[in-house]
């Protein structure tokens, strides 16, 4: 049986929650070519400096056959992290594309 949460507990609740932006990443029209590889290797050189400098919080590549190639949570608002994927080397070449969406955290989670 799934524990009950009051209405109460879920009100009080809903003030701890905070906010964040993610990115899905998806194959853009460069993707799979010849180049793309160092592209890549270097988009994830920049993932571990955003992730060093406390900007992107969780990397979450994406292993399946879809366009999408991987999930970020960035703890920047949304304008701010958009300026950093438009500088993204993958993005630039054109080997991804994104988009970027506020969010907010449930009730209680945290980000490392």
């Amino acid at each position: 049986m799934t524990t009950y949460v009051s209405d109460d507990e879920m009100r009080a609740g809903m003030t701890t929650t905070k906010t964040y932006t993610t990115v899905i990443l998806r194959a853009g029209p460069k993707y799979g070519t010849p180049e793309a590889g160092p592209i890549i290797w270097e988009h994830g050189r920049r993932n571990f400096g955003l992730r060093a400098d406390g900007d992107l919080r969780i990397v979450c590549p994406v292993a399946d056959d879809t366009e999408v190639c991987g999930i970020g949570i960035f703890d920047r608002d949304l304008d701010a992290t958009v300026a950093l994927m438009e500088e993204d080397p993958g993005v630039i070449a054109g080997v991804f594309t994104y988009t970027a969406h506020p969010v907010r955290s449930f009730p209680g989670d945290s980000l490392p």
